[in-house]
């Protein structure tokens, strides 16, 4: 990138955990001490929302016949934009300029929140409030506001119960669909100060929508992030479901939206495509109910004070990969953690991530220069459904196999990565198979080995040291007494050698 967007410094916040040791604990019968919510109660509501969402997803995309053009439309404009970044943030950067509104370039997350707090330093704000964004979260915003005496208040519905919760977004479309309705109501009665809350639906929304209201009737300044930016106009554009997003973006003075480098599209006319993909991917709706498209500080209306903060924190390697740049296509509706089935089991936090599910798995390694979340990559079986439901037709599998080579890569650059067991194993494989003599003895030789491990029925049930977790959930057929090579050699070996010369004779000669 050019200007202030350098390649950012290595992220500070690594996830906790790696995901085959998080994934057992979202998996196991009892919650951690430190996760305020039953499992078992999370992948209930996990599994029943997004087979829900994907149901709609299904239905509405099937309306149109022209679906998978819109998905190549998408694709080929993102595509397009993320080839000439610079030239379209730079457009973004002028037109929002003379517009009146203030364009600032972060090359990392501390640079982020650096600028927030100067913003915010002017207008000494006790509190501020937030429609959802999941740059802030990934720059961990709200930490740094609390420490310097700002409390943020997030006034999407689901982000407010999972802050009240002390809790953390498990989706990226419904954050706090692991938490019952129970659990939602103890949560608003202490947090509001209504004891005589019930759990009834219409009394809890009732009562976020009175605490928020008078929250945006007084909170000056507000943080946004963005679903897209409009080079051709200036313009930041949300799409959301309550409402709650045009309150931030016209009832405060002040208006900071930080939103990543590679939401940008060329024009205004691009919105037609993905204000009917997005919806129906994210939400199973055939649109938006509210849909703003905000540009500057225009006179009489809206916030005085607009700023754009433009974040890199580690897009730009992830745009130099030719591989890995389609990552970059994203446009966070969720279609693939609805349909991955490894995020069916295990939920999102799980992932120990902002980002959860498929998009997350490839995303997240490389906002941390492969440096961290390592494991992410392997969270897959790489079944392809996550393509299949993208939007903007990003082969999720093809980059999660592109990363798991740099994970090796990584590892065998060290000494304890290229003696570990499992990079000898593959390294004795490719020694073997790279010779047509190694291999056939190879094989022999475990023929004759594996007598004692072969029951009656020809399976092995059970393997000595490291190699019994593949038979703890599984048995291993055993090598037949001939091998595919050996039959071949011996029925047509013979068959396909040449003819001897006949002896000639005399007489026909003659």
């Amino acid at each position: 990138m050019t200007r202030e967007t350098q390649p950012s410094q290595q992220n500070q916040h690594w996830n906790r955990r790696d995901f085959p040791e998080a994934a057992r604990q979202a998996l196991a019968a009892q919650p951690a001490a430190d996760a305020p919510f039953e499992h078992s109660q999370t992948r209930r509501n996990v599994r029943h929302a997004t087979d829900v969402i994907q149901a709609k997803r299904n239905a509405v995309t099937a309306e149109l016949p022209d679906w998978q053009a819109l998905r190549r439309a998408g694709a080929a404009i993102r595509a397009h934009t993320l080839e000439h970044l610079d030239h379209y943030l730079l457009e973004f950067e002028a037109n929002c300029t003379r517009r009146g509104g203030r364009v600032h370039w972060a090359a990392d997350e501390a640079e982020a929140r650096r600028l927030v707090l100067e913003i915010l330093a002017p207008h000494a704000p006790r509190e501020v409030i937030k429609i959802k964004t999941m740059t802030s979260e990934e720059i961990h915003l709200n930490a740094c506001l609390e420490e310097h005496g700002i409390h943020p208040i997030e006034t999407d519905l689901a982000e407010l119960i999972v802050q009240l919760g002390g809790d953390r977004p498990s989706h990226f479309v419904a954050p706090a669909l692991h938490i019952s309705r129970g659990q939602v109501r103890d949560l608003f009665a202490r947090a509001m100060r209504q004891p005589d809350l019930t759990d009834s639906p219409d009394d809890l929304v009732a009562a976020a929508r009175s605490y928020l209201r008078q929250k945006f009737l007084t909170t000056p300044v507000a943080i946004s992030g963005a679903n897209f930016l409009l080079a051709d106009t200036g313009g930041v554009c949300i799409v959301e479901s309550e409402g709650n997003g045009r309150m931030c973006l016209t009832l405060p003075d002040v208006l900071i939206s930080i939103v990543g480098i590679e939401k940008v599209l060329p024009r205004f006319q691009d919105l037609e495509v993905f204000l009917q993909t997005l919806p129906r991917s994210a939400t199973g709706e055939r649109m938006n109910p509210y849909n703003s498209i905000w540009s500057g500080t225009p006179t009489g209306d809206g916030p005085r004070e607009f700023h754009v903060i433009l974040l890199d924190n580690g897009r730009s390697p992830i745009l130099a990969d030719e591989e890995s740049r389609q990552t970059l296509r994203c446009i966070r509706c969720a279609a693939c953690l609805n349909a991955c089935p490894v995020y069916h089991q295990t939920g999102g936090h799980a992932y120990e991530s902002v980002y959860a599910g498929p998009i997350g798995a490839i995303l997240t390694p490389q906002l941390h220069s492969m440096h961290a979340a390592q494991s992410l990559p392997y969270a897959s079986s790489l079944c392809g459904a996550c393509y299949e439901v993208c939007p903007v037709e990003i082969n999720i599998p093809e980059v999660l196999i592109h990363l798991r080579s740099q994970v090796v890569q990584q590892q065998q650059s060290t000494l304890t990565g290229s003696l570990g067991l499992w990079n000898l194993a593959m390294q004795s494989a490719a020694f073997l198979m790279r010779d047509s003599h190694r291999l056939p003895a190879a094989v022999h030789l475990a023929q004759r080995l594996q007598s004692p491990l072969v029951s009656r029925n020809g399976f092995i049930e059970w393997l000595p040291g490291p190699l019994s977790g593949w038979t703890k959930t599984r048995d291993l057929p055993a090598l037949p007494a001939e091998s595919f090579r050996d039959w071949w050699q011996r029925t047509h070996a013979q068959k396909s050698a040449p003819e001897p010369n006949p002896k000639p004779n005399p007489e026909s000669a003659s």
